[in-house]
This record gives C-alpha cells, sequence and structure tokens, in this order.
C-alpha cells in the first residue's frame, strides 16, 4: 500500500472520500447530504456510504467515510473502513479530502493512514483459485492533508509493516514455519542494525532450556532460539527484555486437545513472531 500526502485533491481524481464527523452529515451539500440521508449514514466511525456524480464525460465515486468522535481509534477505523471498502474493488487509487474535513491535526491524519494501511494486511499465498473480482486492487491513497505529510508518518509505516510480517508468520502452516526457518525468515532485521542470535539444541541444553526442549521433543524439526539485541537506547541505560513465546506447532497434551482446535496451535509463536 502506498500513501501519499499532497497539499489538495487533484481535480482529475475519479475516486474521492470525504471524511465526517459524527453528526456532520448535514454540512455536506445536496448531493453527498441526499447520499448520506437515503444510507442512514451519520458519521458513525467506520460507517461508509457512496454515491456518484457525473464531471463532463466522466463518472466520480464518492465516497463518505465516518471518523466518529475524531479520536484516535475512530480515525483508525475510519482508515480501515476505507481500504475494506476498496480493496478488491478494482480501484487503483482513491484521494482522501481531510482538508474539507473541517478541524483536524497531524494525529488524525497519522491514525487514519496507519488504520488504511494495517487493514490492507492478506495473504494469498496458497490459494489456488481466485476469482478475478477477489484480487486486491487497491494500490495507492492519496491524502490531501492541511498540513501536509505528519511527522510521525514514517515511525507509523514501520510498525505497520512490522504488524503485517507478524501477521504472515502467524497465517503460514507449520509445515513452512518451524523453528528453523523461523530463524530465516528474521534474518533481514540484521540489515536495520538488530543484532541476531541463534541458539541450536545443544547451546539449549547447556542453558538448562529443559522444558522448551522437551516441546521440542514431539518434532522431527530440530529447535531454536532466537535472541534480538537492538542497542537504540542511551549509554548506560537498563534494557528492556520482551520475551515472546515461540512454539511454532504446540502437540502438547494432544490426548486432551480438541481436533477442532488442533490447527490454531501454530499460533502458539505469535508472541515471538
Amino acid at each position: 500500500m502506498d500513501i501519499q500526502f499532497v497539499a489538495q485533491i487533484d481535480a482529475s481524481a475519479d475516486v474521492v472520500a470525504f471524511p465526517v464527523r459524527k453528526g456532520g452529515a448535514a454540512a455536506l451539500g445536496a448531493l453527498l447530504g441526499a447520499a448520506a440521508a437515503q444510507a442512514r449514514f451519520d458519521g458513525a466511525a467506520g460507517t461508509v456510504a457512496e454515491t456518484a456524480a457525473i464531471d463532463g464525460d466522466r463518472a466520480k465515486r464518492l465516497l463518505l467515510i465516518g471518523i466518529g468522535e475524531g479520536g484516535v481509534h475512530d480515525l483508525e477505523r475510519a482508515g480501515a473502513a476505507l481500504t475494506a471498502r476498496l480493496q478488491t474493488s478494482g480501484v487503483a487509487t482513491v484521494h482522501v479530502d481531510f482538508v474539507s474535513a473541517g478541524t483536524v491535526d497531524a494525529d488524525d491524519i497519522l491514525a487514519f493512514a496507519t488504520g488504511a494501511t494495517l487493514r490492507n494486511w492478506r495473504i494469498d499465498t496458497y490459494r489456488t483459485r481466485l476469482a478475478d473480482n477477489a484480487r486486491p486492487s487497491l494500490q495507492t491513497i492519496v491524502i490531501a492533508a492541511p498540513g501536509g505529510a505528519p511527522s510521525g508518518w514514517a515511525e507509523a509505516q514501520a510498525i505497520a509493516d512490522g504488524v503485517a510480517f507478524t501477521q504472515t508468520l502467524v497465517a503460514e502452516p507449520p509445515n513452512i514455519l518451524y523453528p528453523e526457518s523461523f530463524v530465516e525468515r528474521c534474518q533481514h532485521l540484521a540489515d536495520l542494525g538488530v543484532e541476531l542470535e541463534v541458539l541450536d539444541e545443544r547451546q539449549m541444553k547447556a542453558l538448562g532450556m529443559g522444558a522448551l526442549l522437551g516441546v521440542a521433543q514431539g518434532s522431527t524439526r530440530p529447535p531454536r532460539l532466537l535472541a534480538m539485541r537492538w542497542n537504540g537506547g542511551e549509554p548506560g541505560a537498563k534494557p528492556v527484555a520482551f520475551v515472546g513465546k515461540g512454539v511454532t506447532f504446540d502437540t502438547g497434551g494432544i490426548s486432551i486437545k480438541p481436533a477442532a482446535g488442533m490447527d490454531m496451535m501454530k499460533w502458539d509463536m505469535g508472541g515471538a513472531g
């Protein structure tokens, strides 16, 4: 997903979304106001209403996106709703007009763009059949923001990319994502300056990791433990440690686990992911 920020909407845009606060539909003008009334659209966060307008010999697709009371979570829901509506619609680019949305600040724009990016994740790797009208088409969201690109966008985009990476790891089947391939998937983090250390079975045994090694005995795949270090703090500051469970498929207690829930055991590496 490519998010772009501009000063104002391009007049040639043929798909335009208008963020609307809750209760703000009355100020939209005749066309958009009628569309809101017909759809019973009141600007609640994450709601969408649509209409069309003729501009010369072209038809424009116009969307109303509810941003609720305007809080961060409402804006994230609104961005996600826009992506959900258009992701497989055949639309490649949508312009979002925050300039006419009233009082908005950089945090509003940031939250909207983040929500739109997060909702764009999907995994089609193992689909053998996918109808043309079910294929993703949305590639670009152009946001007209009063202050241009929000200063925190690079960080928010990096976080969203990290969330998408985690979702992909969690979604992978356990015959594809196992300890060794999990470690391999993380190697690109070294390019960002993350120090990676991988412990094998012998090293884990020497450190007394009996519980984890006991779980590993249930698999033909050898265990691995991945330690990642990022020295980004102030010199001399105490480190912060996160420990994420990384069992790529937990078959433990199989005699008491119902078969219907066994597929979910691949999620046991969600914390490590």
